[in-house]
């Protein structure tokens, strides 16, 4: 089950600006890009970093609006209903901005940057951020936070013009933090983009320069943690997540994020209770449903599991990882014609989710409907050519088949695209038992059991090869390890007439 988520202000008197709108085509019709310039001159307590700072928030915050604009005037944008500040909103979070060229001398700072991006493909992105509740709240919260931060720098200014003795001191302190806080903004989106696009490493840097500017961010030390979960370090992960549950305990991605996090470490228990808090914050959370109810469905709570699922479908019927979960621990409970409807659902919600096919191949199969079986195996090596184990399991359709041929080739193919699965050897071995090639089989189960000593299966095919070939002690060996193992026809094996004591 698959689980598995800026700125307006008035310019302050002190601020002079040129800007100018140079849209240009590149040789890719589709690309379209923005190029502003933009000159601040500083105050008495401006560096070059804070000037810096205050005039990238303000050159990014033009750029997104006229890309913002001319983006708005598209038909696919038109047709979605969405406004142009929901557009900024999100095309802030999918398209960079970059420093051309820049100069700094001490009392003014002028720089040049632009925007560029696929029309196209950020409609797409924006078409699919929008429809994450959570993800856009997000991402509202993130830019009201950065123009909260641009009036009180706008309000500091001021008061730094007319401040005298202590309370000068006072005001240039609260500006430098304010300045700090600016600049981790712009360090978090910056992770923002690494880790929830890209997945770069870069995102955990991105994100330790905010935390180091401003400490109290609570927000960054969740999306680290984010980071540092995907690139599989999920302690660290949590410790993050520890410390943004301090600073504010009422955020309740943190919760299901930590839950995530838990579940990938298989501490079911734990993700449940983190789960828990999630939806007790936000009743109608439905990530956190589906989350639960994957965690529920690994410690073999399919009906609990199942009663999750159907609430995040009545939260959000159009959500395709929901009906395939759920058609997971239908399967799991035997309910094979159920199973086949939630993911013949979730695909026609999402006909690109390559897992859903072999799943509902994997159905098809255990119904002795191999044909259908194939096809779906078919379906997903053209959405997913890499994956092993879809050729691993067509071999096995086209072997009941009794398509020798073809099953082997499937098998090679798996070894060959992952040479680490004992079940693509264990198939491979099956084949050549029924084929009489009983060396070869036992060739292939030694590798499957290598790969894997625990599966009991490996251990029976191993001991039937030896078995044919009148090697009895062997197999019975072979038979008494897959009986330690649980396997319930490893007794059946050893009381065989055939095998001599």
């Amino acid at each position: 089950m698959g689980k598995k988520n800026l700125s307006v202000f008035k310019i302050p008197c002190l601020i002079l600006f040129t800007i100018f709108i140079l849209p240009i085509y590149t040789a890719n019709a589709e690309t379209k890009t923005f190029i502003k310039e933009y000159t601040y001159h500083a105050g008495d307590e401006d560096s070059r970093n804070s000037s810096r700072t205050i005039a990238l928030r303000e050159v990014k915050r033009f750029l997104l609006e006229e890309l913002g604009t001319y983006l708005e005037s598209k038909t696919e944008v038109k047709n979605s209903q969405i406004t142009k500040d929901q557009i900024i909103t999100l095309t802030a979070e999918i398209v960079s901005t970059e420093i051309i060229e820049d100069t700094w001398d001490g009392k003014v700072y002028w720089l040049k940057a632009k925007i560029t991006a696929d029309p196209q493909d950020v409609i797409k992105s924006i078409d699919s951020l929008r429809k994450d509740r959570d993800k856009v709240k997000e991402l509202e919260e993130l830019r009201k936070r950065s123009e909260e931060l641009l009036k009180e720098n706008e309000r500091l200014s001021k008061e730094l013009k007319i401040a005298k003795g202590g309370t000068k001191q006072e005001t240039a302190q609260a500006y430098k933090r304010n300045i700090d806080n600016l600049s981790a903004t712009e360090w978090f989106e910056k992770g923002y983009k690494l880790v929830i696009y890209d997945n770069n490493p870069d995102a955990v840097k991105a994100y330790s320069k905010a935390i180091e500017l401003n400490p109290q961010l609570a927000e960054a030390y969740n999306n680290r943690g984010i980071a540092y979960d995907k690139l599989g370090n999920h302690q660290q992960a949590i410790t993050d997540f520890n410390k943004a549950i301090v600073l504010n305990p009422q955020l309740v991605v943190i919760y299901y994020n930590r839950g995530n996090a838990y579940n990938d470490l298989n501490n079911y228990q734990q993700a449940i209770t983190d789960f828990n808090k999630a939806i007790e914050l936000n009743s109608r959370y439905a990530k956190a449903y589906n989350n639960r109810g994957i965690a529920y469905d690994k410690l073999g709570n399919h009906q609990q599991a199942i009663k999750d699922l159907n609430q995040v479908i009545e939260l959000n019927p159009q959500e395709a990882e929901a009906y395939y979960n759920r058609g997971v621990a239908y399967d799991k409970l035997g309910n094979h014609q159920q199973a086949i409807k939630d993911f013949s659902k979730s695909i026609e919600l999402n006909p690109q989710f390559a897992g859903v096919y072999i799943n509902r191949g994997y159905v098809y199969d255990k119904l002795g409907n191999y044909q259908e079986a194939i096809k779906d195996f078919n379906k997903t090596i053209e959405l997913s050519p890499q994956l092993a184990e879809a050729y691993n399991k067509r071999g096995v359709a086209y072997h009941k088949l009794g398509n020798y041929q073809q099953a082997i080739k499937d098998y090679n193919k798996a070894i060959e695209l992952d040479p680490q699965s004992a079940s693509a050897y264990f198939s491979s071995g099956v084949i050549y038992n029924d084929l009489g090639n009983y060396q070869k089989a036992i060739k292939d189960f030694n590798k499957a059991i290598e790969l894997d000593p625990q599966v009991a299966n490996g251990y029976i095919g191993r001991g039937l090869a030896y078995k044919k070939l009148g090697n009895y002690q062997r197999a019975i060996d072979d038979f008494r390890i897959a009986a330690r193992l649980g396997d319930k026809n490893a007794q059946d094996y050893l009381k065989s007439k055939d095998i001599v004591w």
